[in-house]
Formats: structure tokens, C-alpha cells, sequence
């Protein structure tokens, strides 16, 4: 960000002064949005750093002003130790606030105040003055370690008042951040000390790790990301591997496999799901159903003998099904593999694991076997996961034949050899390093669901809820993921990108999640609950693409 801001100036005639002007233009249009459209009479806090987040902070003070809000600047520092355009921005702020600037009649347009020691911040702190908005100006994207000292006793103050707000059940005072919550490294995903945690985040030109991944994440409230004067060429020219899916990106896939007037089922696909157990029938039915809501053209499901039955009778009518042969505890047994590849050979695309069960060694094989063999892209979640294990280094995907892991933490702790989770740490790293390695796609589920690629790049989804981690959840993803294949093989045919039909897949049923948990509330939402939700998603993304 910083050679981005640099560029921006540099090349294209763009002052860093203005660039600040522009961030706290933004920034007011943010706080007037979340005020009901205007800040027009409400008392204002802003608490700068000497850095550029607080100059960023001071022109945010000017521009309350001429709003029309009361506002309080708080420098922690001295005006004469700052420097740069965050010093000019302070002076201004300083001389407005002078008698000179007031009138007989009306008071200067602003306070500002210069606290350089606990005493004097002490002394601010105790006034009795309530405000509606406090907003957090401290520091930026240059803060490198933990808060101490002054800086961290304002931070803690600030949680005071947020408790006092939610024990009196009232919405002020609001908080607000500067580019990231105060206290947070802009670089990692780690809480590493004192944060302010905001109710909103207005960040600029682009978002930074820390507004993205949590658990750094969880302290932004919501995130707004303000375009300050950057030209596009400079972000996409900034050779970044990690990336925020957009509701465009998602769009764009499903326009991409929109009906056409001579539209029928093999034009959208056929999904082979293999899975399912004499006890486990619930997950194949999840993701046989979310891989026909998600709009595949053909779901065959194939699974024991024993449990086909029950499973037809639990699936969607439209679902086809086909029996392999079972181990004595009702598994799929390493027999029915020549059967099982049979039947790939007329899908577009394969999903294998929910509800396999893999505590018998011929169902180990079956599935070792299924990928070495595979004729169509393959999705293994689950039981087919944990089945192979810790991952094989011969396994390898490639463009034509691509290989979709979807493992939760604990699975993905099991494919790396790890012995916990905990060991996850640094997600991005771990999924990024895998999905090179072994030349696949990598969905690393959970909060913030991560995408990766065999070139090391690394998509965040933006979308989705704690309702999503109900039982079950990550069948219906598997599923929804297998149908947006089936319909980019089905519809694209030699231009099918597995990739975008992946992060496409996640974003929508994220967003069918979140659609189910307004319906029903995070607590009561089921699984099957999201695959409902799936029409009214992908209708939301793209209203024109599914009118007849």
C-alpha cells in the first residue's frame, strides 16, 4: 500500500495531501451511513496517532466539522513532533481551534488537545462530556508490534466505554477505525496485544490482511473499502497472491453458465457423488441435493447396496442412483472399484467422501484407486480425506484432471501429518503451500473460507456465518461446489475453468447461508436450510441470467 500511495503521487501528479482528503471524505460518508445519513449535530471524538493515520484523522475532523458536527480532536503527542502531510493536517486542526477561529457569537469550529503523557490523557479522559462517535485515528498499516504505555491505556479505555455502551444497551458511543483497528499489524491475521475493536472499519484503496482474516479480523466490525485517487492499473499491477472474492467474481461464473434458449440437462452437466454409508446416508443426500439445487443437469449418487434405498428415499426425486459393492460393515469395498469408474466416464465432474466411512482398508483402497483412475475432475471431502491421509506425494492434480480438497481444519491438520490443528496457524501460509506442492485446489473451510490455487494465489470469502458450521454444512459445500463444476464442464466444455467454477461455488453458498440464517437465525439454521437458499442466492447475483 504504502508504493501503491507512492506510485499514485509519482506518476500520476497526486498529492499525498489529497490522497488524505479523499480518506476522510470517505471516511465521513461511511460514519453519515451508519448515522441514518448524517452526522449533522453529533459530538465527535477523534484520537490521532502522529503518524499519517492520524493526519488521516485530523482532515477527518475538518470535514465532521463542516458537516455539521461538534468535534473533539485528541493528538497523542506534540503538534511540533509530527511531520509530513499528517503535520499539516494537524496545524489545521490546531488553528481551528483557537479563539481566533471562533466569533463573538459561536465557538471555534473545533477542540484540539495534545496529550503526551498518562496525566494529561487521564485528564481528557475524565470529562464529562458523552460523545456519539469515537473514532480510532491511532495508527495505520506501520504498526509492527504490540501496544504499550499511553497507547495502550487509550485503547483500553475505549473498551471501557464500549462495555459501558452494551451493559446500558445503547448505540453510542459509535467506533470507529482508520484504515485497521488500532493495535493490529496490517500484515498478519494475529491479535497480539491490547486492539480497539471497532463497530466500523473504513479502509483505504484496497483491504489489508488484518481486515480480512481472522481472527484480526473479528475486531473491524463492519469493513467499507473507500477508493482514494489510486488508479486501478497500480493495484492490479502490485503482484499480490492474496485476494478478496467479490460478489462480481461470482456473477461473472454464473453468467458465464447462464441458460440459453437450447438449454437442456447434458448442457449443464453430470455430477457423480460417492458417498454415503449402511449408517452414513445423511451426507451423500446433503450433497447429492445441493449439487442439484446448485444447478447441475444430471446427479447420479453411488453408494453401498445396502444403503441405496434409504438413500433414494431420503434424496431429491430428480437424483439418480447406483449401488457398489460394500465391505461387511457397509462401506464401499475396493470390489466395486471398476464400477465406479464406469460410471465416471459419463460425468462431468466427480465428488467423493461425505458419509464414506474409511474404517475398513478395502474402502482406503477404493478411493486411492478412484483418484489415481480419475477420468473428470474430482472433489474429496471428508471421509475420502481422511482416507488418504496424510496426502500421498505421488498425488498430483493438473490442468485437465484438477483435484478440489474441501477439508475442515482438523482434516486438513491430518493431510498435512500434523498432530493438531493448532498447527494451522497461519492458514493462508499452510493452504498456499499445500496447494502449490501438490499442484490442486485447496478449500480450507472455516470462518473465512480460503481458496488456493496451484500457482499460490489465495482467494477470501467474504461471505458466510457461524450458522455454517451445523452438521452437515460441508456436505451441502461439497455438493454446491460439484454442481458449479458440472454446469462450467456441461456449459463450457474445453473453456472450463475449475477455479472459478470453486471460488463461485463457495461465495454463493456462503451467501445462501447467510440468506438462511436471516430467515431462521444462526441457532436454528440446518444444512439443508442453505441448499434452500441456493435459488434465492444465485438470484440475487444475477436477476437478468435467470428470467425466462
Amino acid at each position: 500500500m504504502r508504493e501503491i500511495d507512492r506510485l499514485t503521487a509519482e506518476r500520476f501528479a497526486t498529492p499525498t495531501l489529497l490522497l488524505m482528503e479523499a480518506a476522510a471524505a470517505a471516511a465521513l460518508q461511511a460514519m453519515a451511513a451508519r448515522c441514518g445519513g448524517s452526522i449533522e449535530g453529533k459530538r465527535i471524538r477523534i484520537l490521532c496517532g502522529r503518524g499519517n493515520n492520524g493526519g488521516d484523522g485530523a482532515a477527518l475532523a475538518r470535514a465532521c466539522w463542516l458537516a455539521g458536527a461538534r468535534v473533539d480532536v485528541v493528538l497523542f503527542g506534540r503538534v511540533d513532533e509530527t511531520k509530513g502531510d499528517a503535520r499539516v493536517n494537524f496545524e489545521m486542526a490546531r488553528r481551528l481551534s483557537s479563539f481566533e477561529a471562533g466569533s463573538r457569537t459561536l465557538p471555534p469550529p473545533l477542540t484540539f488537545v495534545e496529550c503526551g503523557t498518562l496525566a494529561e490523557w487521564e485528564e481528557v479522559a475524565g470529562t464529562r462530556h458523552s460523545h456519539d462517535i469515537i473514532v480510532d485515528a491511532l495508527f495505520g498499516t506501520g504498526l509492527t508490534r504490540p501496544l504499550a504505555g499511553l497507547h495502550e491505556q487509550v485503547v483500553e479505555h475505549i473498551a471501557l466505554m464500549r462495555e459501558a455502551r452494551e451493559r446500558s444497551r445503547t448505540l453510542a458511543p459509535l467506533i470507529v477505525s482508520l484504515d485497521l483497528p488500532s493495535g493490529l499489524n496490517a500484515d498478519s491475521a494475529a491479535v497480539t496485544g491490547e486492539t480497539v475493536r471497532a463497530d466500523l472499519t473504513v479502509t483505504f484503496t484496497a483491504p489489508k490482511p488484518a481486515n480480512v482474516l481472522p481472527p484480526a479480523s473479528h475486531y473491524g466490525g463492519q469493513l467499507v473499502v473507500a477508493a482514494i485517487g489510486s488508479p486501478p492499473v497500480l493495484l492490479e499491477a502490485s503482484h499480490t497472491q492474496l485476494f478478496v472474492t467479490e460478489e462480481e467474481d461470482a456473477r461473472s461464473f454464473l453468467s458465464q453458465t447462464r441458460y440459453t434458449p437450447d438449454s437442456y440437462k447434458n448442457t449443464h452437466g453430470h455430477a457423480l457423488v460417492i458417498a454415503g454409508s449402511r449408517e452414513m446416508t445423511g451426507a451423500a443426500v446433503l450433497a447429492a441435493n445441493a449439487a442439484m439445487l446448485a444447478g447441475a443437469g444430471l446427479v447420479t449418487v453411488a453408494t453401498p447396496t445396502s444403503a441405496q434405498a434409504a438413500l433414494a428415499a431420503q434424496a431429491l426425486p430428480e437424483i439418480m442412483t447406483a449401488a457398489l459393492a460394500e465391505t461387511e460393515s457397509g462401506a464401499i469395498s475396493a470390489l466395486a472399484v471398476e464400477r465406479a469408474l464406469r460410471l465416471m466416464e459419463k460425468a462431468s465432474v466427480v465428488a467423493i467422501g461425505p458419509g464414506l466411512t474409511v474404517t475398513d482398508e478395502g474402502t482406503r483402497q477404493f478411493v486411492r484407486a478412484i483418484v489415481e483412475g480419475r477420468s473428470a475432475p474430482l472433489v474429496i471431502d471428508a471421509d475420502a480425506l481422511n482416507a488418504l491421509a496424510p496426502w500421498p506425494e505421488e498425488l498430483r492434480g493438473s490442468p485437465e484432471l484438477p483435484l478440489i480438497l474441501t477439508p475442515h481444519p482438523g482434516e486438513m491438520a491430518r493431510l498435512c501429518g500434523a498432530s493438531s490443528k493448532a498447527s494451522l496457524d497461519d492458514r493462508v501460509t499452510i493452504a498456499r503451500e499445500f496447494a502449490v506442492k501438490h499442484a490442486l485446489i485447496l478449500v480450507l473451510k472455516g470462518t473465512r473460507t480460503l481458496v488456493a490455487t496451484p500457482e499460490g494465489n489465495v482467494c477470501i470469502n467474504p461471505t458466510g456465518n457461524a450458522g455454517l458450521g451445523t452438521a452437515g454444512a460441508g456436505d451441502t459445500l461439497t455438493g454446491i461446489i460439484t454442481g458449479f463444476l458440472a454446469q462450467s464442464a456441461g456449459a463450457l466444455g474445453r473453456e472450463a475453468d475449475a477455479l472459478a467454477a470453486t471460488v463461485a461455488a463457495v461465495y454463493t453458498g456462503g451467501l445462501a447461508g447467510d440468506m438462511a440464517a436471516r430467515s431462521k437465525g444462526m441457532r436454528a439454521m440446518l444444512a439443508s436450510d442453505i441448499a434452500r437458499h441456493l435459488g434465492e442466492a444465485v438470484r440475487a447475483l444475477n436477476p437478468a441470467g435467470e428470467m425466462p
